[in-house]
């Protein structure tokens, strides 16, 4: 970061002041580090290889080499449209920032807790999709652990635990870590992809092309019965729900360098590299399995059986370290990126206890407050929603399909308002990364279309029970706003509001230490 100069903080801090903010947390983050808490949260070694079955069980090898690339790009469109907001208004927890700022209150409170719900339970879903490739890895055949509902609890709330105590430490560690961990991801995907290739029998690329139908029992009813077509449209679950997170280069705006450039390349960047580095990786394992018919039988097991069948141990061994401690810097990732937006939408007042949750430790110059809580909720609602099921499905499962639908909500909210507040007194001026106002559009209705299919193919089974909490919660979070918020809840400082805070943004960076 030597080549940040203080007219470069001047320009950042004036940005973040016109908004209504204080300069309080530490702003250490370079464009890499931007790029890397992003690029760790999406993590091609965790999504991509815990819900590898949802193509494997589904449409076979064109889901990976025809429906990785369609759902990627489906990522993207999301990311580009957000990216080009991101620039004009650079804040931690920026999402709910650009909800209120391009809509109005109501918006920027609706954009909050859907990103909200979304990060807190996808937290809990990533680190257990850690546990579970732990325990298929090194704790079963190691240790001879048993998966038990206390063996889960416990191991995510050390993992999660971990991860609060290093996010809680400062910005400066955290950033080092995600760096490391975007070296560490390159580096294992790519070898993951050469082992895959010297191990394979043969290299049948048409593999990679072809249609097939694993629904149903020859797919170890990963998916329920249903016609091709439709299983290869679920496939796309893999890649959408995999290329996400990249939110978290918004959520760190405020401790980024030269945010609003840094921060829209970030995010656009961590999408198109996660794709390309993804869809190596994953076409070689594809390559790689001895027989499609019997990997789709493996069901959700699929990747640990093709490894046993063809890697040799050593080296199966290490590959499964590296992954283990990427899935868990991915984790780390996502504690980052949860607890900025519980700190920028307290700070507004938008949650229950809203000025602890938005203190700021002079010490470390992180949300410390945020940072357990969201942890905390991750863990209970892993613990809660595992001992509850609807027919044969686990609570869990059902909830997590649809938060991942209400953080893509969190997206389409305030990409929607952009599209219709650009050149009006809402917003008018683009920021410094501007694809300009035609490119913008065009990627804003193509994220309105994508979310649309996104929400279709999340509700289906055997999470249809999702469109029910889905519609449930749009009720639950009407009536408590009509009924309490709308009275109560300020929303961010425009106009006027942001002149009448200055004082209070200086005692606020004098109390950290800022000036």
């Amino acid at each position: 970061m030597s080549d940040y100069s203080d007219s470069d903080k001047k320009q950042d801090m004036s940005v973040l002041h016109s908004m209504g903010y204080a300069q309080e947390l530490e702003r250490r983050m370079s464009q890499f580090s931007n790029f890397a808490v992003s690029f760790s949260i999406i993590c091609i070694l965790s999504g991509g290889i815990n819900s590898l079955a949802q193509a494997t069980a589904g449409a076979g090898g064109a889901a990976i080499g025809i429906g990785w690339p369609l759902g990627c790009f489906i990522s993207l469109v999301f990311a580009v449209a957000m990216a080009q907001i991101s620039s004009a208004y650079p804040t931690a927890g920026g999402l709910y920032h650009w909800g209120s700022i391009l809509g109005n209150r109501f918006t920027g409170w609706l954009t909050a807790w859907f990103n909200l719900l979304g990060l807190v339970t996808v937290l809990g879903a990533i680190n257990v999709g850690t546990y579970y490739f732990f325990m298929g890895s090194f704790g079963t055949p190691y240790f001879g652990l048993a998966d038990t509902t206390l063996t889960r609890i416990v191991f995510l709330a050390i993992i999660t635990g971990g991860q609060a105590l290093v996010n809680h430490m400062g910005i400066g560690l955290t950033a080092k870590l995600t760096d490391f961990s975007g070296y560490l991801i390159f580096a294992t995907s790519i070898l993951l992809a050469l082992v895959c290739l010297v191990a394979a029998d043969s290299y049948d690329i048409a593999r990679l092309f072809t249609f097939s139908n694993y629904s149903g029992e020859a797919g170890g009813n990963v998916w329920p019965q249903t016609s091709g077509t439709w299983v290869f449209l679920l496939g796309l679950l893999l890649p959408i729900y995999t290329i996400t997170g990249y939110d978290a280069s918004a959520h760190t705006s405020e401790e980024t360098v030269k945010a609003a450039h840094s921060v829209p390349r970030g995010m656009v960047s961590s999408v198109l590299w996660s794709a390309l580095f993804g869809y190596i990786m994953l076409c070689s394992f594809v390559l790689m399995i001895p027989n499609m018919d019997e990997a789709a039988k493996q069901g959700w097991n699929v990747f640990f059986w093709a490894m046993d069948a063809q890697v040799h141990p050593i080296i199966k061994d290490i590959l499964y370290l590296a992954i283990l401690v990427s899935q868990w810097l991915c984790g780390l990732a996502t504690v980052t990126s949860v607890s900025r937006m519980i700190f920028a939408f307290s700070r507004d007042g938008g949650l229950p206890a809203s000025k602890a949750l938005a203190k700021v430790s002079p010490t470390y110059r992180t949300p410390v407050a945020a940072i357990w809580i969201g942890s905390i909720l991750s863990v209970l609602f892993v613990w809660g929603s595992s001992l509850v099921s609807i027919g044969e499905t686990p609570v869990y499962t059902i909830v997590v399909s649809c938060t991942v639908i209400f953080l893509f909500f969190s997206f389409a909210i305030p990409i929607t308002l952009g599209l219709f507040a650009w050149g009006t007194s809402k917003w008018d001026k683009m920021g410094p990364w501007n694809l300009g106002e035609s490119m913008f559009k065009l990627f804003a209705v193509l994220s309105i279309i994508a979310m649309v299919l996104i929400f279709i193919l999340g509700v289906q089974p055997p999470n249809d029970w999702a469109l029910y909490i889905t519609v449930g919660f749009l009720v639950l979070t009407g009536a408590v706003w009509f009924g309490f918020e709308s009275r109560r809840f300020r929303g961010p400082p425009i106009g006027d509001e942001v002149a009448r805070r200055q004082a209070e943004i200086a005692a606020a960076e004098k109390a950290v230490g800022q000036i």
